[in-house]
């Protein structure tokens, strides 16, 4: 089983989807509580929403596996991303809600960890820092988008209701600073959708660690409050909804571009 599919595309952009899988090895899912085999933390349907990317000339990265069984997006020493805050850790034992990810004694040990680390964790990686390179190679520079998505009201990870468009350059150290303005003047452009720069979610590891601005190399994260293209209760894509955020984040993606 492959884990991960690359589509690679001709332009200076790479849309990276690292919580879109939904797949868990049986020998995982077995010892997960009957409410996480749903995977309710997964970024649902973003491959779909982002699929108009490939008309853009965008490199896709998108895995097979959930971040039940290693989070993509945190660094491999799972140190925290946000200090201070409840969030979930790089082999999740916690679900957003708050409940348990596993059954009980059922957690995985600190050598599980490693070893899917080196099995799942470890080959997205290697592969996103590959097509950096030879989109870097190409074109001299390179944007990498981090797609993401989640439940807009999560009391366990933040206060209230979450914008709908939740823009994060890592407080303004992952991209150039006319990149950042160019796509924050796209969301105060748009009157469909609350938005916010470098707000609850400034970007996570792959945000901060693959951006290096100095060397032509962008990142930038937007984390989608999921209301705004599906049922975040029965987690059903609405395709005309999906259709209207679509718009603006076409024209996101062509600030990025620019």
């Amino acid at each position: 089983m492959d884990h991960y599919r690359l589509h690679q595309g001709t332009a200076p952009l790479l849309v990276s989807l690292p919580h879109d899988g939904t797949a868990l090895p049986e020998a995982i899912a077995a010892r997960l509580t009957d409410a996480a085999r749903r995977v309710p933390d997964t970024d649902w349907h973003v491959s779909r929403l982002y699929g108009f990317a490939r008309d853009l000339g965008a490199s896709i990265l998108v895995p097979h596996w959930s971040r039940y069984v290693v989070d993509l997006n945190r660094p491999p020493d799972d140190a925290s991303l946000y200090p201070g805050q409840n969030t979930t850790g790089l082999c999740p034992v916690v679900q957003f809600s708050g409940a348990p990810v596993y059954r009980e004694g059922m957690q995985p040990d600190a050598a599980e960890i490693a070893a899917r680390v080196r099995d799942y964790w470890r080959p997205y990686h290697d592969t996103l820092d590959a097509e950096l390179a030879r989109i870097r190679g190409e074109h001299g520079r390179a944007v990498l988008w981090e797609g993401h998505s989640i439940r807009g009201t999560l009391p366990f990870l933040f206060d209230g209701a979450l914008p709908d468009l939740n823009l994060g350059t890592a407080a303004g150290t992952s991209c150039r600073p006319q990149l950042q303005q160019r796509l924050a003047a796209v969301l105060a452009g748009q009157g469909g959708y609350s938005h916010v720069v470098n707000g609850r979610f400034k970007g996570g590891y792959i945000t901060r660690h693959y951006g290096d601005p100095e060397t032509g190399l962008d990142a930038v994260q937007l984390e989608l409050a999921q209301r705004t293209y599906m049922d975040e209760e029965s987690f059903e894509y609405l395709p005309q909804r999906a259709g209207e955020l679509q718009v603006v984040l076409r024209r996101l993606l062509e600030a990025a571009l620019g």
